[in-house]
């Protein structure tokens, strides 16, 4: 009878936990999982802003100051900038840990109008322009052995950048877990090339090659417009600082991993960039770097040789890795938007067997391919930054307005007042000193692009007009067979 009973109840709570298994499969499939640790949430730091700018930007941050001197301080006080804004993002990013960057974080502060025009701006213009001037960059590398004394094709470049994309997409479609590995094994081979490239400066510095740092202040341009145009190449080098605020719900134990990533990846890649620049300047004289096709692939053949070609190779890996964490995180934006009504509904979709954000991730590789055809890469990076720092600016005036507004919300990392308000300040300039000091059209069109997110927000959200949706329906139910993907879970906290 004991033995009875004994089974009995062995069986009752074998059949309790394959219910609580099943039950959590279900519910694993329901939301995105976190499995971003401290390690993973370095690397995507320093991979995402260790990309292609450290390559492009430094000729382009020399050309407009003018010298070495205030080169090197750019480089530095961009770095500064960026820490900065990073700790503001961590006070906002544990105080509201919602994915999506700033748009949850636009949201609570100023209602869903910013929060819209934000993600109307990202999805349409900062973040496939972004991902588009990497992919570009890496196929310019990759290309170049190829093609030795002359440019490679355009259509060899913008063809091998497509093809970036449809893989880095479809790497991220298929598993967070692999795309954060991913991340990792490319952060680990470019921080090899940075390595490379300080160590063989230093040995250069030892040797005495100094000659181009003396009176390295001499014939500098220094003005507001041109400090604030260095200012945007320097910061492009250095944009990803807010990345994982992108994947928060995604991050394990955030509240301590997320500014513990911030405060130890963010001066880690300054002291590089700084070093990066010094090593350069040990072979190459100003105007030397300035006719410079590619500055790394020249520092290689200077000092590498025979062994130059591993320079380019390794700022393929370079700005793979930052193209991999671009598009691992802007698909939380996508996500985001279309989880909120902002977007098509099936863009807030998961995939039942791979909990990806799978139409979100497939929508901005999509748009990012449409940037690649125009395709400039200091254009793009110019009116990338004026968008983008118009958003960064609000935002961080976002963390001093709800320092007012949301006093009840708790905040585990409370900054001093007095960081958001420089931040906000530096924002200001940055947007309006190219403007006044030398006026484009290029900004008109940015700010009247950015308005007329409006139109479509009165259309589609705020009236939310019927036959928009009456034609999207059959589309997202194909859509939906096509990607076995389902609408994400409320979770109940």
């Amino acid at each position: 009878m004991g033995e009875k009973s004994l089974r009995r109840r062995k069986g009752e709570d074998r059949g309790q936990e394959d219910a609580q298994s099943s039950q959590s499969q279900e519910l694993q499939t329901m939301n995105l999982q976190k499995q971003v640790g401290l390690i993973s949430g370095i690397c995507m730091i320093v991979g995402t802003i260790i990309g292609s700018g450290i390559f492009v930007s430094p000729k382009s941050v020399l050309a407009n100051v003018g010298a070495v001197g205030p080169c090197l301080t750019i480089w530095a006080a961009c770095g500064l900038l960026a820490t900065l804004g990073a700790l503001c993002f961590a006070e906002l990013g544990t105080m509201i840990t919602k994915s999506g960057g700033e748009y949850p974080y636009l949201m609570e502060a100023f209602g869903p109008i910013p929060a819209f025009l934000f993600s109307w701006t990202s999805l349409i213009v900062t973040k496939p322009s972004s991902f588009a001037i990497i992919c570009l960059s890496f196929a310019e590398y990759v290309s170049a052995p190829f093609y030795p004394g002359c440019d490679p094709p355009q259509v060899v470049i913008k063809c091998l950048a497509a093809a970036l994309i449809v893989i880095i997409t479809t790497v991220n479609s298929l598993s967070v877990r692999l795309g954060s590995y991913l991340q990792n094994f490319l952060t680990a081979t470019k921080m090899i090339i940075v390595i490379i490239i300080i160590v063989s400066g230093i040995v250069l510095l030892a040797q005495g090659k100094t000659e181009n740092f003396q009176d390295s202040f001499k014939d500098g341009k220094i003005s507001i417009g041109s400090i604030s145009l260095a200012f945007y190449n320097g910061l492009w080098a250095y944009d990803g600082w807010n990345q994982l605020n992108y994947i928060t719900e995604e991050l394990k134990n955030p509240y301590r991993n997320l500014p513990l990533s911030i405060i130890i990846g963010i001066p880690l890649v300054t002291v590089c960039y700084v070093l990066i620049n010094i090593s350069y300047f040990t072979v190459m004289t100003s105007t030397e770097l300035l006719q410079s096709q590619a500055v790394a692939v020249t520092f290689g053949d200077r000092v590498l040789y025979p062994a130059s070609w591993i320079v380019p190779l390794f700022v393929a890996f370079s700005t793979m890795g930052s193209a991999n964490g671009t598009c691992f995180t802007a698909g939380r934006l996508v996500y985001v938007a279309g989880r909120e009504g902002h977007m098509l509904e099936v863009l807030s979709y998961i995939s039942v067997k791979r909990l990806t954000p799978a139409p979100a991730i497939i929508f901005y590789g999509a748009i990012a391919i449409i940037y690649i055809i125009p395709g400039d890469i200091n254009t793009l990076i110019n009116y990338f930054s004026f968008a983008v720092w118009i958003f960064y600016g609000l935002t961080v005036l976002a963390l001093i307005v709800m320092r007012f507004t949301r006093k009840e919300l708790k905040r585990p990392i409370r900054i001093p007042i007095i960081i958001p308000v420089i931040v906000t300040l530096v924002s200001i300039i940055l947007v309006l000193a190219p403007i006044i000091s030398a006026p484009e059209l290029a900004y008109l069109y940015c700010v009247l692009f950015i308005l007329s997110g409006l139109i479509f927000y009165a259309l589609f959200v705020h009236f939310k007009f019927k036959w928009p949706q009456k034609i999207s329906q059959p589309i997202t139910m194909h859509l939906q067979m096509l990607l076995e993907v389902v609408p994400a879970e409320e979770v109940t906290e």
